[in-house]
């Protein structure tokens, strides 16, 4: 019996962390045109847009823990806005850190999830993915937010244990992409906010007032990383 329990494990890891071929070329092309589809129409993304507030606040949440503050819960709202509550220095690189996390993370998600895809990861990608909605869903402190996690958190579950590889290849694909195109649009959408004389409490604005820099430099980075982020993971999933 312990030898039995030795090979599922053993076939477990290798299912989890071995290596899958890479899709048809088709098929990466295929999912960047569907998820381009998604984050462009505005009433579709007006619903997509969950996916990348989940990213969002997550990063928010990661980056607080990391620095030694303390997650006190996160809320995720049904007009695709949320929100992320720490505790520890009001001030300080922590404090600077967690506040920049939000609009840099779904893009960076993005670039890491293509760096294991285009590694031939994607099963690992998948559950790696399902474990943080995990984490994330302990964290979460509203109804809303709730459904929406355990949602999220189903489609991994169900993707990466009953589906054929190919469907798992061209979900993660379309994750991916999804992250990489969709972390682009929010800094676009606070820029035209802020013009508006909107968002005075955006995450730009409170790192103007960490860092004494103006809100616009915050803005340019967030571009910056998105946009470095689309061209680094774009590459990467084409394979170029």
């Amino acid at each position: 019996m312990q030898s039995t329990a030795n090979a599922s494990l053993t076939d477990l890891w290798d299912r989890v962390f071995g290596t899958q071929a890479a899709p048809d070329e088709w098929l990466v092309i295929a999912t960047g045109l569907v998820a381009l589809a998604v984050v462009v129409p505005h009433g579709v993304w007006r619903i997509a847009r969950n996916a990348i507030t989940i990213a969002h606040e997550g990063g928010h949440g990661l980056v607080a823990l990391l620095t030694g503050r303390r997650l006190d819960g996160i809320r995720l709202h049904s007009d695709t806005s949320g929100l992320t509550v720490s505790r520890g220095k009001p001030t300080g690189l922590g404090m600077i850190l967690t506040a920049a996390s939000g609009y840099t993370a779904p893009p960076l998600l993005g670039l890491g999830g293509a760096a294991l895809l285009a590694a031939g990861h994607i099963t690992a990608f998948l559950w790696l993915a399902t474990a943080l909605l995990l984490v994330m869903l302990v964290m979460i402190r509203n109804a809303y937010g709730a459904l929406t996690m355990i949602v999220t958190g189903g489609a991994f579950l169900l993707v990466s244990w009953l589906t054929s590889s190919q469907v798992q290849a061209a979900f993660a694909y379309a994750v991916v992409w999804f992250l990489l195109l969709g972390g682009v649009r929010p800094a676009f959408e606070l820029q035209s906010k802020r013009r508006r004389g909107g968002a005075g409490d955006s995450d730009a604005d409170q790192l103007s007032r960490l860092t004494h820099v103006p809100a616009g430099m915050w803005l340019f980075l967030f571009h910056a990383v998105s946009l470095c982020s689309l061209i680094g993971g774009g590459r990467w999933l084409l394979g170029l």
